[in-house]
Formats: structure tokens, C-alpha cells, sequence
């Protein structure tokens, strides 16, 4: 049985919630701040966390800060805040989705699903894969580029795997959007532009140039050794 922690301090919301998920077969654990959602997370080790960021307490992206610290399944952000420096901010932080308050059940279901199905169980003794500039540890989810770590945000580490994983294939925006931000985010391209110009940044010996990290016009992104 999958189990949801849901963190919200509307009551309605957090009941709506644990009756949908119940009835869909999910067991459901409820915070109502950011502290008892820390807690609960380290406690019930939920497989998805779904999380408002208007939280009394602390606002809900220093919640998805202090989870990532350890915590690596997903975590799906619903809320009222439609900018998209909000959504940018929660997702750099480290979510897996962005959910638009007020939602439909249904869409936020299939989300979820998308969110578990997504992260899946890790893959254990997949040979690291070297290029000339960087090694991409698929197992581990690190990159060594000069004899040191590279940090990526879980974003840009989900991007970077899809394009990996497909072996030299062009991968297409829309996929490549459905796969990394989930369902219903086809239309913000720019999302992708930004995170492939940081990983160009942060992976690339000539960003402007890039031998690894390819746009294919008209295809979509490829990977290259």
C-alpha cells in the first residue's frame, strides 16, 4: 500500500484529500505545519509527500528544502500561488510537481500516480557512464566532473537521467516535460530552456558550445557521450 503524507493547514482540504486517497487505496498521514511535516516524514516514511507552501509556520519551500536534505521520494506541491517564479522556486527546490489550487480530484490522482511511477524503485549496478568532460552514477544519482561532485538540483538530475536513459535518442520536449514535471505541463517549454542552460553550465567545458547536452532542432534534446 503506497502511503501519502499529506501537509496542509486547511482542514477541509486535508479531509477532501484523505477520503479520495483512502478510497483509492491509499494509506494516508496528515501534518498541518512544517515542523509536524518534518516529523512525520522522518516517523511514517511516506512513498509520496503532497504539500501546500502557504504553511503557518515556515513557507512550504523550506519545507521541500529540509526534506531533500534525506528524504528521496516524491513530493508534489499543491497550492493557491499560480506565479511562475512560485512554481519555478518549489521545483528548483527539489518537487516533482506543481499543482494548481482549486483542483480536479481526478487530475491530481493521475499526478500522484505519475509522481510514484516516475521515481520507482532504484535501479541497482548500472555501470556509471562516462563521457570526456563528466560521469553520470545512475545507481548513486551523483555526477564527478574533475575528480569532484557535482551538485544538481532533483530537477536537473531528473532531466539530466531522461536524456541519459534514452541512449543517444532524441528525446522530445513534450516528453521530456510530461516525464520530468508531470502531466499538464506540455505548454511551458521555458522551464526546459532554463534547467538545460544550468546543466550546460554546470556539465559543459564550453556551455555555449555543448558536446554532450545537444538541442535537435525540430526533435527535441540528445544526449551524447
Amino acid at each position: 500500500m503506497t502511503t501519502v503524507l499529506v501537509v496542509d493547514d486547511d482542514p477541509q482540504i486535508v479531509r477532501a484529500l484523505r477520503i479520495n486517497l483512502t478510497a483509492h487505496g491509499y494509506r494516508v498521514l496528515t501534518a498541518h505545519d512544517g515542523a509536524s511535516a518534518l516529523q512525520e516524514a522522518a516517523s511514517g516514511k511516506p512513498d509520496v509527500v503532497v504539500l501546500d507552501l502557504g504553511l503557518p509556520d515556515v513557507d512550504g519551500v523550506e519545507v521541500i528544502t529540509g526534506l531533500r536534505r534525506w528524504y528521496t521520494r516524491p513530493i508534489v506541491v499543491l497550492s493557491a500561488r499560480t506565479d511562475s517564479a512560485d512554481k519555478v522556486a518549489a521545483l528548483d527546490a527539489g518537487a516533482d510537481d506543481y499543482v494548481t489550487k482549486p483542483f480536479g480530484m481526478d487530475e491530481f490522482l493521475a499526478r500522484l500516480r505519475a509522481a510514484v511511477r516516475r521515481t520507482g524503485p532504484r535501479r541497482e549496478g548500472e555501470p556509471p557512464v562516462r563521457t570526456a568532460s563528466f560521469t553520470v552514477d545512475l545507481t548513486a544519482k551523483k555526477i564527478h566532473r574533475d575528480g569532484a561532485e557535482v551538485h544538481l538540483t532533483r530537477t536537473e538530475w531528473s532531466l539530466l537521467e531522461v536524456l541519459v536513459r534514452a541512449g543517444g535518442e532524441p528525446v522530445g520536449r513534450g516528453e521530456l516535460m510530461d516525464r520530468v514535471w508531470g502531466a499538464g505541463h506540455e505548454s511551458e517549454t521555458h522551464y526546459l530552456r532554463v534547467y538545460l542552460a544550468q546543466l550546460r553550465r554546470k556539465l559543459e567545458p564550453e556551455p555555449s558550445r555543448p558536446r554532450h547536452l545537444l538541442t535537435e532542432p525540430g526533435r527535441g534534446y540528445r544526449f551524447q557521450v
